[in-house]
């Protein structure tokens, strides 16, 4: 099958999740079906990455993205006259219009894969093809979860009229696709609107990574840091790491005054980096190519999520990583587990913290929830082994 594959992002290195799922997909895909890869791509990416891409790939095509506070700002006032989506309106770009219809000429595609909800757009546009759609999350509900944990009036306002017409555009959207994939049986059921049925029944095929190419962080017995990975420009996650820095680290430092909070991702907003202006055992770092030498001091890693959809990739990393773990019910939503067994769940910040503590102070026990979190990696979010599922999408 000649699949044209559409992507918000270049899927490589594996720095985020929605790389993660884009990237091994597209390499399942690939090994049956010649693939053509359109994608937007960025300042930090490299020749290197994409040469990467193109070893499996039939072809690899960038389109450049550049965003601004003042296209956001524009985006924002098309998006109250014209009543679109402005997380739609943002990715809308005239040349990745003209990247594709230029590729579609010179090939004869049988099918257009869009990678997110941000690509479905252009997939739309692609004539006399079948359309699959692979949904990372249902998206109108991490914008309303954000939305309720507004305290500014004219914040929540915003984000409850945006996830309205999400809510409508995805509706609408996804009744379009011959194919609709979600990642987990929560967006499964957020995606499934009584209004727009689908055209095909939906399956669940979760995010899945390689944890035979992950090399495990030795154990660290005398480990009594904290750390969270992940995008620290995203909403979810700036709002998580806050209420976890604000609500449930001072209840740790009650009994473990000398434990540090690494923030490790990139682009840290600016809330976050002033969290460590004064405060010596916070510690914002910006991107981390390799972050195992701030994994080796954790005792704990935490996914504090307060709102999201689809699956953290970065519990999968930590597991297959072989780092002990706490997270909140929403951060762990849509993954198998074994609550105490592989990870700890609390939502509180009082259990939170006592989770948490639970990991610094009983050493043996976080061994074993890391071994145990390893092994469930390899037995359930293989890639290999998991996505053969995609053979019933692409027979």
């Amino acid at each position: 099958m000649n699949i044209l594959f559409l992507s918000n992002v270049l899927p490589y290195p594996l720095d985020a999740g929605p790389k993660v799922r884009s990237y091994y997909v597209l390499r399942y895909l690939a090994q049956n079906h010649r693939v053509t890869l359109v994608t937007f791509t960025r300042n930090a990416d490299s020749a290197d990455a994409i040469r990467h891409l193109e070893s499996f790939c039939h072809a690899v095509h960038g389109v450049p993205i550049r965003r601004s506070r003042l296209q956001d700002a524009i985006h924002l006032a098309r998006s109250f006259v014209t009543a679109r989506p402005f997380l739609i309106l943002r990715d809308d770009l005239r040349a990745m219009d003209e990247k594709i219809r230029a590729v579609a000429q010179t090939n004869a595609f049988d099918t257009v894969h869009a990678d997110q909800l941000s690509t479905a757009h252009y997939a739309l546009r692609v004539k006399n093809v079948r359309r699959v759609l692979d949904q990372h999350n249902a998206v109108w509900t991490i914008t309303r979860r954000l939305a309720g944990q507004q305290t500014s009036r004219v914040q929540r306002n915003l984000l409850e009229r945006e996830a309205r017409l999400v809510r409508e555009y995805e509706a609408v959207t996804c009744a379009q696709f011959d194919h609709v994939v979600t990642v987990t049986d929560e967006d499964k059921c957020a995606l499934t609107f009584p209004e727009h049925p689908p055209r095909s029944p939906i399956p669940t095929i979760p995010i899945c990574i390689d944890p035979q190419e992950t090399t495990p962080i030795a154990f660290n017995p005398t480990a009594r840091d904290v750390i969270c990975i992940g995008g620290m420009f995203y909403p979810p996650n700036v709002d998580g790491v806050m209420w976890f820095a604000r609500q449930v680290l001072p209840r740790v430092w009650e009994q473990s005054p000398a434990t540090k909070f690494f923030i490790v991702g990139a682009r840290p907003a600016a809330v976050l980096r002033a969290l460590a202006q004064n405060e010596p055992r916070l510690v914002v770092t910006d991107y981390v190519r390799d972050t195992s030498v701030y994994l080796q001091q954790a005792a704990a890693f935490v996914v504090p999520l307060r709102a999201g959809g689809g699956m953290r990739v970065k519990i999968l990393d930590a597991w297959a990583r072989g780092v002990p773990m706490v997270s909140t019910t929403i951060g762990a939503e849509g993954i198998e587990y074994q609550g105490n067994e592989n990870i700890l769940i609390a939502d509180s910040p009082d259990n939170f913290a006592k989770a948490v503590l639970h990991l610094i102070q009983d050493r043996a026990f976080a061994e074993t929830l890391a071994r145990n979190g390893r092994g469930w990696v390899h037995a359930k979010y293989a890639w290999r082994q998991v996505y053969r599922a995609w053979d019933t999408v692409y027979p």
